[in-house]
């Protein structure tokens, strides 16, 4: 995420000048300059100098970015994200510097090594921080200066930073382009959308900033006080826009490159337009660009992304004029699947001019237009309607929607819905949907979530775009009201023959709601208007040059693909030999694009049912991607792998019979346990009966635990959890990645109780761990990793109990240089020092004699040599101590 230190305006005119007034930048200390690593032979060396500077009272933690020459060059501020640091950044500031820029980044108030108090942006802090950066930015010998005190400098950020770039530029006359990305327009419109609070966002928010206690004191007062109520004040949005770019609207006169997600609840497409209107109106240059992520998941396209941020500036800071800088807007649109790898396809529509979110509206009638519909909002607004899941953004939920698949829930009662005729051809909606409502409450005041499906033509599967609602509140409404719904900006196409349905619902998991319950009575006073951006077109692929050539060598080209095609398209038959072996990789090796050796290498190994396998290797010994490669979550250079028989791919079947706990599960918080995994399992798509939830359960041992908030669950619950997760539908073959990681002593021997009462029904289980002895009393085999290769394989007892592996007693520690000698011995296949002595491990030609014999002539001195029996010992010689 960018963040962006703005330098007030104040320096030139009014008020706003004392509050940069008597401000200094003092460097309080300087860890000297390194050289990173560069891109290729050709690329400069990047510079960088890591200082800790002291601004009003605060300690800003930075880092300055330099490469090639002594000459003057346009300065570049990059911000990070919320709840990150300046570290986040590094690699785009490496860019950019090898591009010609001298690069600050720094970690914001209350981040990373900084000090200070999290002002969200505040102007008499954040914003106020970043124009004493670039006061230092003026000083030094390698940036380009407009003028005295005035560098040649542009700011960049996602999110945070995004703001504080949009600020910057609102507060500081030097600041001369800015490309924001994923921010806020106006925060207070972001959180409290129509006056209804957006709690699990806002929530999310601030634990992530540490709790209130890391916040200003007026920020974490506003917070409490609008959590407990469930409502925002005059007093918590005046607070908030305040410290928003809206405020200082008419101050942004700069070119500015706008980057909004189009998977994002938090901060939705409508802040970006307003953004665009408003410097627009200014005068200044302004593209936008709708990416396909955002801060409810999907992909972010950093390296399209960061491409355009530098032609953006190779434009405005270094004036080349023919630097491309794209178009004036774009929009990235999701188009499938990839078969091979399982990522949506993307491809990018634009216009020559940014269309806004109205433009080329179509109506569309919808039923029972003059029909009233009622339905309750229920007590304590629970439970509540699923849109958007705040907070696992990484499961990237809401791309599922442009794919086809509908992950939204409402409950019956708490809705009203109205449906369009059958669509006539393709429809893309470009833009905000609107439409007119008559709304009556038994109570005074009334909240909808309003939102448009997406249905089949069958009319069983609906897919919300994007995931998005929108809040409505609605005074008055005991008297009836009619309201004008502006519904959320989405790019999404409807197919043929599918309809549109216009959902009212009473409740979201995202948003506070009424708790006293009423009932609401809505009826349509108008069509429903959709917005179609027909300037808007989607760009060809581009012809690839054999095209032109083609027809000179089209036999040729044919018998090619006649020869290649059986073996590029078919999927691997299913082996009968395997159909019951739960698991056998055979040659397996990877090796990722920019590294400098295999990941995986030749690796083979097979697993039995019943069977609890520890995957064990020290760090980048080429678990992870094993198990990534199992899953089918990346594709292996050569090799097999086949579940029961199936080759693994992409979405094959056969991972329906694969559970997996990696990384951690997500929960929300004001779930109970039992809610969290129907509405998992309902995500999936999946029929309720297969959930075998009772079962998972029972085996996860979580008892009436499951009836609580999972705020309320320790850390082992919260694991347990986790794995009953991975257990639903009870897969034959479950992967868990570190499931004791922050597990006290009796929650890690409950989890081994888990994991071995799964596989005595006859199922199988792989662990990864670094816990060697829980892998050794829960698992039956190993499988030892090391360098990308296989060590060794076996039952546990063979592997722990193997006479080829002694340990020897020394009166004293044994050098490194003797350790290697030993090592190197006829006989010895590894040697290691270990707390009692030597590990050694013999070859098949050595013998415990033999060794004694070479120990005495090498002077080491031994007092004992006998078999070791722990895992962690043989653990050690199998890899050579290399962990």
């Amino acid at each position: 995420m960018d963040l962006r230190p703005p330098r007030l305006r104040g320096l030139l005119r009014g008020p706003r000048r004392l509050l940069a007034a008597g401000a200094a930048v003092v460097v309080l200390a300087g860890a000297g300059t390194w050289t990173a690593a560069v891109a290729s032979d050709d690329a400069p060396q990047v510079h960088r100098a890591d200082r800790v500077m002291a601004v009003d009272g605060v300690r800003l933690d930075t880092s300055y970015f330099t490469a090639g020459g002594s000459g003057r060059r346009p300065a570049v501020l990059l911000g990070h994200g919320f709840g990150g640091s300046k570290d986040d950044v590094r690699q785009q500031a490496e860019k950019l510097a090898r591009d010609g820029y001298a690069v600050l980044t720094w970690s914001a108030r209350g981040f990373g090594e900084s000090t200070g108090k999290i002002g969200l942006n505040d102007p008499k802090g954040e914003v106020a921080d970043v124009s004493q950066l670039i006061d230092w930015l003026a000083k030094q010998p390698q940036v380009q200066l407009d003028k005295a005190g005035d560098p040649r400098v542009g700011v960049a950020g996602a999110s945070y930073g995004g703001a504080i770039s949009l600020l910057a530029a609102g507060y500081d006359a030097r600041v001369d382009a800015i490309a924001p990305s994923i921010t806020y327009w106006n925060l207070a419109d972001a959180l409290f959308p129509d006056g209804v609070f957006k709690k699990l966002w806002a929530g999310i928010f601030f634990n992530t900033g540490g709790g209130a206690a890391h916040f200003e004191p007026a920020l974490a007062a506003m917070y409490d006080r609008v959590a407990e109520s469930g409502a925002p004040d005059a007093a918590a949005r005046k607070l908030l826009e305040e410290r928003s770019p809206s405020a200082v609207a008419d101050r942004i006169k700069v070119p500015t490159l706008l980057i909004q997600g189009q998977t994002d609840s938090l901060f939705t497409l409508a802040q970006s337009d307003a953004a665009e209107k408003a410097i627009r109106a200014n005068g200044a240059p302004v593209d936008v660009d709708w990416i396909a992520g955002g801060h409810d998941g999907g992909d972010l396209e950093a390296s399209r992304v960061q491409t355009r941020v530098r032609s953006w500036f190779d434009r405005y800071l270094k004036d080349d004029k023919s630097a491309g800088t794209g178009p004036a807007f774009r929009v990235t649109r999701t188009g499938g699947v990839d078969s091979t790898d399982g990522a949506a396809l993307l491809r990018g529509a634009s216009a020559d001019s940014y269309p806004g979110l109205e433009s080329g509206e179509r109506t569309f009638e919808l039923t029972g237009r003059r029909e009233e519909q009622s339905f309750a909002n229920p007590a304590g607004a629970s439970p509540p309607a699923v849109s958007a899941l705040p907070g696992l953004g990484g499961g990237g939920l809401s791309q599922l929607s442009s794919l086809g698949v509908g992950v939204s829930l409402d409950f019956p009662g708490q809705f009203a819905a109205f449906d369009s005729a059958r669509v006539t051809g393709d429809l893309r909606i470009t833009g905000s949907p609107t439409v007119t409502v008559h709304v009556k409450s038994t109570s005074d005041q009334a909240v909808l979530f309003a939102k448009v499906y997406d249905v089949g033509a069958d009319g069983a599967q609906q897919v919300l775009p994007s995931q998005l609602v929108a809040p409505v509140r609605v005074e008055g409404a005991k008297a009836g009201k009619d309201v004008t719904i502006t519904l959320p900006a989405i790019d999404h196409k409807v197919d043929d023959g599918h309809r549109l349905r216009l959902v009212l619902a009473s409740t979201d998991l995202g948003y506070a709601s009424p708790v006293t319950p009423a009932t609401y009575t809505v009826s349509l006073k108008g069509d429903l208007k959709v917005p179609t951006a027909p300037a808007v077109t989607t760009a060809a692929a581009p012809l690839p040059s054999w095209v032109w050539w083609l027809p000179l060598a089209g036999a040729g080209v044919a018998l090619a693909l006649l020869l290649t095609a059986r073996r590029r398209t078919a999927m691997p038959a299913p082996d009968p030999a395997l159909a019951e072996v739960p698991l056998q990789i055979t040659d397996l090796s990877k090796k990722y694009a920019n590294g400098d050796r295999y990941s995986v290498r030749d690796l083979s190994f097979r697993v039995e049912k019943g069977q609890v396998l520890g995957l064990l290797g020290p760090n980048g010994a080429g678990k992870t991607t094993t198990l990534r490669m199992l899953m089918g979550l990346i594709k292996p250079d050569d090799g097999e792998i086949r579940v029961f028989g199936h080759a693994i791919r992409p979405g094959a079947p056969v991972l329906s019979r694969v559970g997996s706990f990696v990384e951690g599960a997500g929960f929300l918080p004001h779930l109970t346990g039992r809610e969290n995994l129907e509405l998992y399992w309902q995500a999936t798509g999946r029929p309720a009966e297969d959930a075998c939830l009772a079962e998972a359960l029972e085996i996860a041992g979580l008892g009436d635990a499951l009836a609580r908030a999972v705020r309320t669950y320790s850390q082992g619950m919260r694991q347990r959890l986790a794995i009953a997760q991975a257990m639903l539908g009870l897969p034959d073959l479950l992967i868990l990645d570190e499931p004791t990681n922050g597990l006290d002593p009796p929650q890690i021997r409950e989890m081994r109780e888990v994991m071995i009462r799964y596989a005595a029904a006859g199922r199988t289980v792989i662990v990864s761990s670094h816990l060697l002895s829980e892998v050794e009393q829960s698992c039956t085999h190993l499988v030892v990793m090391d360098r990308g290769k296989l060590v060794q394989a076996g039952p546990v007892a063979e592997i722990v109990g193997s006479g080829d592996t002694l340990l020897v007693g020394t009166a004293g520690p044994v050098e490194e240089p003797i350790v290697e000698k030993i090592a190197a011995l006829p006989g010895v296949a590894s040697a290691a020092p270990a707390d009692e002595g030597l590990l050694v491990r013999l070859d098949a030609d050595g013998t415990a004699q033999r060794l004694v014999a070479e120990l005495v002539r090498l002077d080491v001195p031994v007092t004992a040599v006998g078999p070791h029996r722990r895992l962690e010992d043989a653990f050690l010689t199998l890899i050579g101590g290399s962990a």
